[in-house]
């Protein structure tokens, strides 16, 4: 009885045995069959060879169709590290224009895990990227002698103008992050790098293909997979029209030449802006081809900073240019009317402080006061705001009110330019006064400084321009934006919304006759033009790391404007020495398409001047 009960013991023993390497046995086969591609991946790669199809990237076209950017051909080496036998390293270096040594390094960093994450001996590897016309008929020829190896063709971008870089951007090699972010991308492929090659990058790239190859025992590549029936042909990206005017932007880049700052210009009625210029720039061009890493590093190094888009993250202090503001916001809140006089004998004194102005009548009221860039008057009108305790209870209070009238003029924030990396300026809110000089122990006299956009004030030229383009439609602005039709679909709503600030629309006719008051007789003389109503308004800002920025605003013309201007030239003095200049020559140039012979000398002058040299840095 004993024996029997042993004997189905380890019957049950040896069948739990067997069902336990049963079991182990189908785990590991689901593994190999299923769970793990890696044995998928080398079945796959023995009989077939799957290669992308890239497409054509969308071309970009100015605001009139002149062609910008455009594609040219490109070809990468590519390799199958499992393919590969041994072959002549040094007549292959010779095809394809690199030293044995290259070729070394380039084969150990393709095999770090590191440097390549995505490294598989039966995937495609990316040796050698954008080949010269020359090394690729070279390659071509000697191609059956390198087992392994084969051709992609790819597009490299290739511009028209030299001019317009921190608008366009530029494309460059993906990163880990950007195939972590989106499917889509694989080593080696290309994205857009910053402007509208970024922001528009989903409708740019189009939609990549591919090509199965079916491979014989030796490896050998036999023709299309059941005659393409796998392949997916590439689907091209589509083409955008920009708002610019490429030779006005080049026009405007040659009078900044030399020079630190930006020129902005719009067209009031659709926010499209006609030129967007950073100075100093660099040619698009420089950021393509195998010598893209050293010219991107040689431009970071540079001092003179010209990957940094001043015109939409530089920010500054307005000065005078806004003043315009201030009336408005006066105005609005019943401070003042049209006739309102204050009082200027050579500044602003209240209390023991003194606000500086130059020379000019008084008292004087808004409309002088804005043609004369009356410093007085904005500070007198400011304090009679921020001080009226009858009317809001509080400076606080005044001074909260206030703000919210800049934010909805465009200030404080980002305007939501179709281009990355604005940046929001800075205008102060209560909470920032309160904690440098405590709760209710300050007034307008504390903070006069920010009446004529001196003292705290910040805001890039890009808000500058908006500014000039609202009042020029005279109460309201559209979305600022550099794109102004993509191919078979629309541009984003979110770029081309309507914006009404808190100011009533019939005050903004009065600001416009001021500024046009500063054209015809008044600090804007230089800006006016033949047979057009320019309005104007300069700034000399302040800057306490050296000379005065010169800054001007204004929009032509008078009556159904074309297009709202804001320039700004770091380090370059009163606004009428170089703004004002810019700012008509450019505004002359989009109107009437030359300049006129009388004002050539204003021109020359400006295409030849120099004020780099007073920032303290030099070109490279």
């Amino acid at each position: 009885m004993r024996k029997d009960y042993n004997l189905a013991r380890r019957r049950y023993v040896i069948g739990g045995f067997i069902f336990i390497i049963v079991i182990i046995y189908l785990i590991r086969l689901f593994n190999l069959q299923v769970a793990d591609s890696k044995y998928k991946e080398y079945a796959d790669s023995n009989a077939f060879l799957r290669k992308d199809v890239f497409p054509s990237r969308g071309i970009i076209y100015d605001r009139d169709g002149r062609l910008v950017v455009y594609n040219q051909p490109a070809y990468d080496v590519m390799m199958i590290p499992r393919d590969v036998t041994e072959f002549d390293t040094l007549d292959f270096c010779n095809a394809v224009g690199i030293t044995r040594d290259d070729l070394v390094k380039r084969l150990a960093d393709l095999r770090d895990k590191r440097k390549n994450p995505s490294y598989s001996t039966y995937s495609p590897q990316r040796l050698l990227t954008h080949l010269t016309a020359e090394d690729y008929g070279r390659l071509q020829e000697k191609l059956y002698r390198f087992p392994g190896f084969y051709i992609q063709k790819r597009i490299l971008r290739e511009y028209n103008y030299k001019a317009a870089a921190n608008v366009l951007g530029n494309i460059r090699e993906v990163s880990q992050k950007d195939i972590d972010r989106d499917m889509y991308y694989r080593p080696g492929d290309y994205i857009g790098d910053i402007g509208v090659e970024h922001t528009y990058e989903e409708h740019l790239r189009g939609h990549k293909g591919v090509e199965v190859l079916m491979r014989d025992a030796l490896g050998r590549i036999q023709g299309r997979y059941e005659e393409g029936a796998l392949d997916r042909d590439a689907v091209a990206g589509r083409n955008i029209k920009l708002s610019l005017n490429i030779e006005l932007q080049q026009y405007a880049e040659s009078l900044m030449m030399n020079k630190k700052g930006a020129v902005v210009a719009i067209e009031p009625a659709t926010g499209e802006i006609l030129c967007l210029v950073s100075a100093p720039t660099y040619d698009p061009s420089a950021l393509i081809g195998r010598e893209r890493g050293a010219n991107y590093n040689k431009l970071m190094r540079d001092l003179d900073k010209p990957l940094f888009n001043r015109a939409i993250q530089a920010t500054y202090p307005p000065g005078s240019t806004f003043k315009p503001t201030q009336g408005l916001i006066l105005l609005e809140e019943g401070i003042i009317t049209t006739g309102t006089m204050f009082p200027c004998y050579h500044g602003f004194i209240s209390g023991g402080l003194r606000v500086g102005c130059h020379g000019h009548g008084s008292p004087l009221p808004l409309k002088p006061a804005l043609q004369t860039s009356c410093n007085a008057y904005f500070c007198w009108g400011f304090k009679a705001m921020v001080d009226k305790r009858s009317k809001y209870g509080t400076s606080a209070n005044a001074f909260d009110i206030w703000k919210k009238h800049m934010v909805s003029m465009g200030y404080g924030y980002k305007l939501g330019v179709d281009l990355p990396g604005e940046y929001r300026g800075f205008i102060p809110n209560v909470d920032f006064y309160n904690k440098w000089y405590g709760d209710g122990h300050w007034s307008a006299n504390t903070i006069i400084s920010i009446s004529i956009g001196q003292g705290e004030i910040l805001a890039t030229p890009l808000q500058i321009a908006n500014l000039s383009a609202t009042i020029a439609n005279r109460g309201h602005y559209v979305t600022p934006h550099v794109v102004k039709e993509i191919q078979d679909t629309v541009v984003p709503a979110e770029y081309l919304q309507v914006h009404t600030p808190t100011i009533a629309s019939h005050w903004y006719n009065d600001i416009a006759e001021g500024m046009r008051m500063a054209v015809t007789g008044g600090t804007c003389r230089l800006a006016s033009l033949p047979d057009i109503e320019v309005c104007g308004k300069t700034g000399t800002a302040q800057n306490p790391h050296g000379r005065d920025h010169s800054a001007f605003m204004g929009f032509a013309p008078y009556h159904n404007p074309k297009i709202a201007i804001a320039v700004y030239v770091e380090n370059a003095g009163f606004g009428a020495t170089f703004g004002v200049p810019i700012g008509s020559l450019v505004m002359e140039k989009y109107l009437k398409g030359s300049i006129a012979p009388e004002r050539k000398y204003l021109e020359e002058r400006m295409l030849h001047s120099n004020t780099i040299q007073f920032a303290g840095t030099k070109k490279h």
